[in-house]
């Protein structure tokens, strides 16, 4: 089975329709599909869903996208740094579904382990709880949540080989992992390719029979927030 392409244009081709459902890797901008987002951007795609834990800010990641109106609901944990994703919210131009950053993570991962619903005590008693199936076990109250699955899964690692195992870097394994696993189609964007048998089976994050389809390329990598501090010698 091919599974790499030689562009995110390519990688996309017959998977993209309005109204669909994307799971995207990240945090911040650390580890997100910016080639893969631009080409969605490109192909006018439209009335999306994105299960993200942000946004990005107002012109990179998805952010390029609440810029063109592309996007129609975020199912996100943070919403801060984006003034343009807050102008939608408030305006009522945006739907919004707040999860717990590790409730977002398990819907991701139990969508791709074929789990359709779990039970946490992570915002029982709160405005995250209305409206959701309440359940004691041993005592203490839990919340039902349900399993994602997405349409297409977009992420960002490190290596893959030809067959699609994956290999991530520091931080920038956030997301990407559970988001992979939630699509019915996983697109992967990566900074190098090596040959199949080449990676450490120990060192794969991400087995390839969750990728169907990777590019290699250039990445911009910018920094959210930079924070420095005065040489003590200056």
């Amino acid at each position: 089975m091919k599974k790499v392409y030689g562009s995110a244009s390519e990688a996309l081709d017959g998977l993209l329709f309005d109204g669909m459902f994307i799971a995207a890797g990240g945090v911040g901008l650390c580890g997100i599909p910016e080639l893969l987002l631009s080409a969605i951007k490109d192909a006018g795609t439209k009335d999306m869903t994105f299960a993200s834990n942000n946004a990005g800010v107002d012109d990179f990641g998805i952010g390029i996208l609440l810029q063109t109106r592309q996007v129609k609901k975020m199912i996100s944990s943070y919403v801060g740094e984006n003034a343009e994703f807050m102008r939608q919210y408030l305006s009522g131009e945006l739907e919004l579904e707040f999860n717990p950053q590790g409730t977002l993570a398990e819907r991701m991962r139990a969508g791709g382990c074929g789990i359709p619903g779990f039970y946490t005590k992570t915002g029982v008693g709160t405005v995250i709880a209305e409206g959701k199936e309440h359940k004691d076990f041993n005592g203490q109250t839990y919340i039902l949540e349900e399993g994602i699955f997405a349409d297409l899964s977009i992420v960002k690692a490190w290596k893959a080989d030809e067959t699609g195992n994956l290999v991530f870097r520091k931080t920038a394994r956030n997301f990407n992992p559970p988001a992979a696993m939630c699509g019915k189609v996983c697109v992967v964007e990566v900074e190098e390719i090596v040959p199949t048998g080449s990676l450490d089976p120990d060192h794969i994050h991400l087995p390839g029979i969750y990728v169907h389809r990777i590019i290699q390329g250039t990445h911009e990598k910018r920094i959210e927030q930079r924070t420095t501090r005065k040489r003590e010698d200056a």
